[in-house]
């Protein structure tokens, strides 16, 4: 199954030049893929009874297992590209946590980018929960005054949140800056909440992070580039992978499918995410899901590939 666009393009032109040149068939090629790969079209793809997954949009994710909701990676404000451009000061946005969130127990953070961590401070607020990242993330979060909620971790120990084991495994960002530096990288370090532009989320230290709950396993990389050797896990049922960035990273695909070896590949982190969340999907420019799916084949077509739409819940009572 092969979406690579079918023009021919001259080999001069660099990836990204050559991307905004055929966009429109790469958008083709992207939602084709989306479709087809579907979850809910697809059979065999079944959660334990009572899990739910749900993707919300960007890196996030929020599991329901027993009660127990966590959160990964949470952003639901949903930053204006022009305030981004302007370097404004966007707030979290109340009305919009509260629109998709009914409750959350636990937040996971694998980098404090103002795409994975904007939300964390606020709906630990919200909802009395605590918080589990990096020292970036703690120095976010006391900037909101939740220090109280914040749980710095260690590499590889496991933390016991409700019925779920969480493990922060060491990775790294990819180079987005033309394949040479991390954009914003270092951690968050304000003075003020005032001062939180959308560049004052520097990255911080990243993670993969490895869930285990009622018999079943996820791995969550919220920025594609990998630790090898930092890789312990293997076998894992569900490859939560973030894809953005992914061109700008050696051999992504088959370098972290092999160290994974996962029976499942649920592709993310490629939609629009400047867009408000409950607006109709829009591909994020040059992530290109056709062409991850084409890596995923290249590297084995024994690994499933399967697609969600943001805000699409699965298993539980949702399950098809």
């Amino acid at each position: 199954m092969a979406y690579t666009t079918s023009v021919m393009l001259r080999p001069r032109i660099p990836p990204f030049l050559s991307y905004l040149l055929h966009r429109k068939a790469h958008n083709a090629h992207d939602s084709q893929a989306a479709d087809e790969l579907a979850w809910n079209r697809q059979s065999g793809l079944p959660l334990p009874n009572g899990l739910e997954l749900e993707w919300l949009g960007t890196s996030g994710f929020r599991l329901r297992y027993q009660g127990f909701q966590l959160l990964i990676d949470p952003y639901l404000t949903r930053v204006p590209l022009s305030a981004v451009l302007r370097g404004r000061v966007v707030p979290p946005s109340m009305e919009h946590i509260h629109k998709h969130l009914e409750g959350a127990d636990a937040i996971l953070i694998g980098h404090t980018h103002f795409d994975h961590a904007l939300d964390a401070p606020k709906i630990s607020e919200v909802f009395g929960c605590p918080v589990y990242g990096s020292r970036s993330t703690a120095n976010l979060m006391a900037l909101h005054s939740q220090e109280h909620a914040m749980h710095e971790v260690e590499n590889y120990k496991v933390y016991e949140l409700g019925p779920f084991e969480v493990t922060f495994v060491p990775s790294v960002h990819s180079k987005l800056f033309l394949g040479l530096s991390v954009p914003y990288s270092g951690d968050v370090c304000c003075d003020h909440f005032d001062d939180l532009t959308p560049s004052a989320y520097k990255c911080g230290q990243v993670f993969g992070i490895h869930i285990r709950v009622a018999g079943t396993t996820f791995y969550h990389q919220g920025s594609a580039d990998l630790i090898e050797e930092a890789m312990r896990h293997k076998g894992v049922d569900f490859f939560l992978a973030g894809i953005a960035g992914r061109g700008f990273t050696r051999n992504y695909a088959d370098r972290i499918l092999r160290s994974l070896q996962p029976k499942v590949v649920v592709p993310n982190h490629y939609d629009n995410f400047f867009h408000p969340l409950e607006s109709p999907m829009e591909f994020s420019t040059n992530v290109n899901l056709s062409g991850f799916v084409d890596d995923v084949e290249a590297v084995s077509s024994e690994f499933r590939v399967a697609t969600l739409t943001p805000l699409q819940t699965v298993g539980g009572e949702h399950a098809s």
